[in-house]
């Protein structure tokens, strides 16, 4: 038998021997985002501008076939169809791509063979006419520019037509929960260039959808418009779309935003980029208002990502995939009057979580400090003050998530500001301290020191429920998650013999993050003059450490365990959490190789990426979201964990892998999980039917993958860049680092991969800082 189907047949042995508890959970899960289409199954393009998102097909178009495609805005769908035909037929597609900055989608196309009825000759033979179709977001509108060329000898007369169609439907109800009722909606055609939709809903505010033709078509009604078109040899013509969405209260004209100034997080709102497009003349032509909003677009991009670290190595196709993470980072980042923070994925988590943007921030931080300042400053305005069990809330508690949709603001979901997350705190003050080492920023420090204090605070009172130095979660609303660390799938946490553990549940890479934070927040206590504070916190932090290591080794699995159930009893499970324990440094020293030995076993690493559960563990599933599956930024986490440990041969093992992942997938793009099977020869990773894509710390993950391997530090205190013991993966002879930035310098290096030996460089230095390198 060859060892293909050896491997196959062990797991569907394991998948049988599991049915006995899949069984029991017949029942969907709470949240679960129903799958009748894979997102994998077409190619899709995102689109992203502040609280404004679009998922389109690759023609551009919107709903053609069933699934999560739409312009949506604050969670709520606000185009549900746009489609796009000449002579009612679809044109054949001959490319669509993402520019390379995210910044438009540009289409090529052509006519198909065009007949009158099925009987007639072709009157138009296909690839005559050329069709280039370019879509951006902008500042409350969905631009849409459709170019049409003549290549014939013979003049052209052609029919275009658009049909479409909103149906405001909440993201939670696309994700595939139904709702009892719904609000009103109405359409109208507005004038001769406008058809307007309009949706009251049970939240009293009113969404609007406007499309805006040019030129004037030639027929107009609630869900088409129609164009004739007459094109010369060589001749040209545009049409132009222009979708503008807008949300405010019944009964006035003010936008949403103004109405729930008392909101903390509707912030977002106010913010430049999320606000509503700006008031364009009467009269004045669609063209013009298209090229005025692709030109500001740009410069838009420009200003956001003006000064930041760039790559280049050796391998072109890294490059590309540097090129895209960078760009889906800065897609994905909404201004907030805080700063930027990264919104999490697209389509189901294009919004502020608090896990998320901390965990993408700490990857990017050498990259562009800025997401980091961003979300701390956003997170200390919408910490909890006070105790809502409706929300998981309790005073100090970082945010989890917050939504603007109509179920969310009715209380269909908790979301609206959710807290029910046991890792968010512990992570933020985590964040804040490693920000402030890189950066130095006093005043950012002292301006968030209350809200540091206060989720300190949290930790020690609310997130140790039983007193005994652990961090647990149970939570308070039955609408609420049922797991609340990263891995939050209702199934996720549980026992060697695959029963479910009951709470409150203390997670392995939960005591981590406090561990790193105390340290951290005693750094930081030092540097703002509270020595006392500073003591006491290193001695919370040591005693955690001994303890951590008497509760959750196992010896028996070799590595930590998953978590402690509410009887303290371990969940001696394999898992890729206690590589979290490498990478907040609560592990034992002498601990670090058992454990990267069990990660990157058969059983933990399937060639491609460790698995959050290891193969032959009682709940292993290689196709579930969380018990087998592979997420790229876990594995960064990981990897930088084994950089701590000078574990760098493991490190460039996983990075190596996770680059080859990227080679597979569209737009070399990391995607934020994918199907854990083993890897085989000349066949790809499994893709995961609904992820995210974009995703938002899986485009952090590659800059974290190489800064592990060539041990990158940037010690602000010591005006230092430090090098340590630097490594390159087998695909990478050499890497170029340019703008570096520390303190008032600025540093270009070039580190080359020499058999096992890494030289550095120094390119280009302004100002005083010095490099070093250690082995």
């Amino acid at each position: 038998m060859a060892a293909d189907d050896v491997t196959a047949t062990a797991e569907s042995e394991r998948d049988a021997r599991n049915k006995g508890f899949q069984d029991a959970d017949e029942v969907l899960p709470q949240y679960h985002i129903e799958a009748q289409t894979s997102l994998v199954e077409r190619p899709l393009r995102s689109l992203k501008y502040g609280e404004a998102f679009a998922v389109l097909d690759s023609y551009g178009d919107i709903g053609v076939l069933p699934g999560p495609e739409g312009l949506y805005f604050q969670d709520t769908r606000y185009l549900s169809r746009l489609h796009f035909t000449i002579e009612d037929q679809r044109p054949l597609l001959l490319s669509s791509v993402m520019q390379d900055d995210n910044g438009a989608l540009s289409v090529d196309m052509t006519t198909p063979d065009i007949r009158v009825d099925a009987h007639d000759e072709t009157t138009i033979p296909r690839e005559l006419i050329a069709i280039e179709r370019t879509k951006f977001l902008f500042k409350g509108s969905c631009y849409d520019r459709i170019g049409l060329r003549n290549y014939d000898s013979r003049t052209r007369k052609l029919r275009v037509g658009l049909t479409f169609d909103a149906d405001y439907r909440d993201l939670f109800e696309v994700r595939g929960m139904d709702r009892a009722l719904r609000g009103k909606r109405s359409v109208q055609v507005a004038s001769e260039t406008e058809v307007q939709f309009r949706y009251v809903g049970l939240d009293e505010m009113v969404r609007t959808t406007s499309l805006h033709f040019g030129p004037k078509p030639h027929h107009i009604a609630p869900g088409q418009a129609t164009f004739e078109v007459t094109l010369a040899p060589g001749g040209r013509a545009s049409l132009f779309v222009r979708t503008v969405f807008e949300c405010h209260r019944a009964f006035t004209s003010a936008p949403a935003a103004e109405q729930v100034g008392e909101d903390a997080a509707a912030g977002l709102s106010r913010a430049a980029g999320s606000s509503p497009g700006p008031r364009h003349p009467r009269g004045l032509a669609e063209g013009v208002i298209f090229a005025r909003a692709y030109r500001d677009s740009r410069r838009d991009l420009r200003q956001l990502t003006a000064g930041i670290t760039t790559i280049i190595s050796s391998n072109d196709q890294f490059n590309e995939a540097a090129c895209r993470a960078t760009a889906d980072l800065y897609m994905l980042a909404s201004r907030t009057p805080e700063g930027i923070y990264p919104f999490a994925g697209i389509p189901w988590y294009s919004t502020v979580f608090g896990r998320d943007g901390i965990i993408t921030a700490m990857m990017a931080l050498w990259v562009d400090p800025n997401f980091a300042k961003g979300v701390l400053r956003y997170l200390a305005s919408t910490q909890a003050k006070a105790i809502d069990p409706a929300a998981d809330a309790q005073p100090g508690k970082v945010l989890h998530e917050t939504r603007r949709g109509e179920m969310a603001m009715l209380g269909e979901v908790p979301f609206r500001h959710y807290y029910g997350t046991i890792d968010g705190t512990p992570l933020f003050v985590m964040l804040a301290s490693e920000y402030y080492a890189v950066t130095g920023d006093r005043e950012t420090i002292a301006a968030i020191w209350p809200a540091l204090e206060l989720a300190l605070d949290w930790m020690n009172r609310y997130g140790d429920r039983d007193g005994d130095g652990f961090v647990e979660y149970a939570r308070d609303t039955d609408k609420g998650l049922e797991n609340q660390g990263w891995k939050d799938s209702h199934d996720s946490i549980f026992h060697a013999d695959g029963q479910m553990a009951k709470g409150p549940i203390a997670l392995c890479e939960v005591q981590g993050y406090v561990y790193a934070a105390k340290n951290g927040m005693a750094k930081l206590a030092t540097m703002l003059g509270h020595g006392d504070l500073a003591g006491r916190l290193e001695a919370e932090a040591t005693a955690l450490r001994a303890a951590f290591d008497t509760a959750f080794w196992s010896e028996e699995i070799g590595t930590y365990a998953l978590a402690l159930d509410g009887e303290k009893r371990p969940c001696a499970v394999r898992s890729s959490n206690a590589g979290h324990a490498l990478f907040t440094g609560i592990a034992l020293p002498e601990r670090a190789g058992r454990v990267a030995a069990t990660l990157l076993s058969k059983d933990g690493f399937n060639g491609w990426g460790v698995r959050t559960i290891a193969r032959g563990e009682a709940r292993y599933n290689p196709m579930s979201y969380h018990n087998g599956s592979i997420w790229p930024h876990d594995n960064a986490l990981i990897a930088m964990g084994l950089a701590r440990y000078d574990l760098k041969p493991q490190a460039s093992r996983i990075f190596e892998g996770m680059f080859d992942t990227a080679l597979y997938q569209d737009q070399k793009r990391l995607p934020e999980l994918f199907c854990g099977f083993m890897r085989r020869n000349q066949r790809g990773p499994v893709s995961y039917p609904v992820a995210c894509s974009p995703q938002a710390w899986a485009a952090a993950a590659p800059f974290a993958f190489l800064a592990a391997c060539i041990g990158l530090e940037i010690q602000h205190d010591r005006n230092r860049i430090r090098l340590k013991n630097p490594t390159l993966p087998a695909f990478l002879d050499g890497v170029s680092i340019f703008n570096i930035k520390i303190r008032d310098s600025r540093i270009d290096l070039r580190l080359q991969r020499y058999g096992d030996d890494v030289t550095v460089n120094v390119l280009r230095r302004t100002g005083d800082a010095q490099v070093s390198v250690v082995k």
